[in-house]
């Protein structure tokens, strides 16, 4: 392995971690834990895109994140991404 991949693989692993923290700790207990727990599962594999999308996810807030998950209110088009589909996949399979 070369010491920029080695390097970039450093990267996502620390924006891995990162994010983790962030899906663990949003604020709200039920999102803490859905999300914390999609996250510790999923997000070592998601490719940097699904990560930035994932982000992306976390920035729009807790109350929003909740009532999309539990389909109580409309996802907006810059949500309705592949990882937004895991997590309710992830959901419904708990």
């Amino acid at each position: 392995m070369s010491s920029s991949s080695t390097g970039a693989t450093a990267v996502h692993s620390d924006r891995v971690r990162r994010l983790i923290y962030q899906a663990s700790y949003t604020g709200m207990k039920e999102t803490d834990l859905l999300l914390g727990h999609f996250a510790r599962l999923h997000l070592p594999g998601l490719s940097d895109a699904d990560l930035t999308d994932f982000e992306n996810l976390l920035a729009a807030g807790d109350p929003s994140i909740y009532a999309w998950v539990m389909g109580n209110a409309p996802l907006p088009a810059a949500y309705d991404t592949p990882v937004f589909k895991l997590i309710k996949e992830f959901k419904n399979n708990k």
